[in-house]
């Protein structure tokens, strides 16, 4: 078995949700995110089981060499067995299964913490917040 077949590389633009598959996608859009990052996906593949993994962030895909958008370089013996998969589709759609559900309870926690609105010490944040209208029913109008 040579060198490359011991290995996997999974690239942070398989699971980016604004390109196309065309463009580099290769994930569906349920399994991917806006604006991936390497250590999102590599906390998904360590969610998944994956243990024998290395980031490489300056590296840039060769169909996009102007973005340094990083790669992940595992054991493939490790990525197959980790996931119960037989091929690199499979790991990355459950990489990209558990990137999108972190994502999403991510997303759904900030909408809470967005609606009970700032804490009680977060003079800045209560600053920004709308009061009473003053009187003549605007703001900032004359008295």
């Amino acid at each position: 078995m040579s060198d490359k077949a011991k290995r996997m590389t999974v690239w942070t633009g398989y699971f980016d949700v604004r390109l196309s598959r065309s463009e580099g996608r290769r994930v569906a859009r349920e399994a991917a995110i806006p604006k991936p990052n390497l250590d999102a996906i590599a906390y998904a593949a360590r969610g998944c089981g994956i243990s024998k993994m290395r980031r490489e962030g300056k590296a840039s895909h060769p169909a996009r060499p102007h973005s340094r958008e990083g790669r992940l370089v595992m054991s493939t013996a490790d990525a197959l067995r980790a996931t119960g998969t037989d091929s690199k589709e499979g790991v990355m759609q459950a990489i990209g299964s558990h990137l999108a559900g972190e994502y999403a309870k991510q997303r759904e926690a900030d909408q809470v913490a967005r609606k009970r609105g700032p804490k009680k010490g977060d003079r800045r944040g209560r600053a920004q917040r709308g009061g009473k209208p003053r009187r003549g029913g605007e703001r900032g109008g004359r008295r």
